[in-house]
């Protein structure tokens, strides 16, 4: 059994007038705002949290952004507590293929949200097992030990080419025009121990600031919003999200 202690925070940034990242914790959606909360873990309960960067101008990002959440939470909370792991991916990929799908109607609904698509990473616990899901280059991190570890890999050009410079585009999402979205799952290896952090961030936060300042941060024990604050200081050229996770 662990406790968590989670903190969470949305900004628009310093640049950008629409903030199209949205924040999931449990049931609670959040964009431009923050929020802390806390999750004892058992057997027989669950937990998921996750960040959406959403992208497609016109303000459509923000509508993909929040309708994936919104689908996911429904989708998570809907889920028998018995499945395999297995069982658990397959239903995952299952989800991804019928949220692009939904993604692709509302394009074809109105042309407005032609196009619109978002990322996903999100932490997961569930049937007391650790997972991470991602789509495209929004980040989870484990602080564990002194040692900062980027657990996601980005769907990004640069590493499809295997470039050390790091690109801003994406090749794999949630909607925007894509016919072969995936999403990366994993189980959490390592015992989870007091201690630990896990963050969950949009490229706001990792555009803007270094790892090792990341990692500076969060050894001082800074949360959600101070690291939102750190990048925009930095210059805030995007939207930025970010969510902790301390473990007790």
């Amino acid at each position: 059994m662990a406790h968590f202690h989670i903190s969470a925070s949305s900004r628009v940034g310093c640049v950008r007038t629409n903030n199209e990242d949205m924040i999931l914790i449990g049931s609670e959606l959040l964009r431009n705002d923050v929020y802390k909360t806390s999750f004892t873990t058992k057997a027989d309960n669950r937990l998921l949290v996750a960040i959406a960067d959403g992208m497609g101008g016109h303000n459509c990002g923000e509508v993909a952004s929040e309708d994936s959440l919104t689908n996911l939470r429904f989708f998570f909370d809907d889920l028998p507590l018995n499945m395999t792991e297995g069982d658990l991916r397959q239903a995952m990929d299952n989800w991804l293929k019928s949220m692009c799908l939904a993604v692709e109607a509302k394009g074809k609904e109105d042309p407005i949200y032609r196009g619109m698509g978002t990322t996903l990473v999100a932490f997961l616990y569930y049937g007391g097992q650790y997972y991470w899901v991602n789509c495209g280059d929004s980040r989870l991190y484990r602080l564990h030990q002194g040692e900062l570890t980027q657990l996601t890999t980005d769907h990004s050009l640069s590493n499809v080419l295997g470039l050390k410079t790091h690109s801003s585009q994406i090749v794999n999402c949630i909607g925007g025009g894509s016919t072969e979205s995936y999403i990366d799952m994993a189980n959490i290896t390592g015992e989870v121990e007091s201690g630990d952090t896990f963050m969950l961030c949009s490229d706001g936060l990792t555009d803007m600031v270094a790892d090792e300042d990341v990692q500076a941060l969060l050894e001082k024990k800074a949360d959600a919003d101070m690291l939102c604050e750190a990048a925009d200081k930095a210059g805030g050229y995007d939207n930025v999200s970010v969510i902790t996770i301390r473990v007790d």
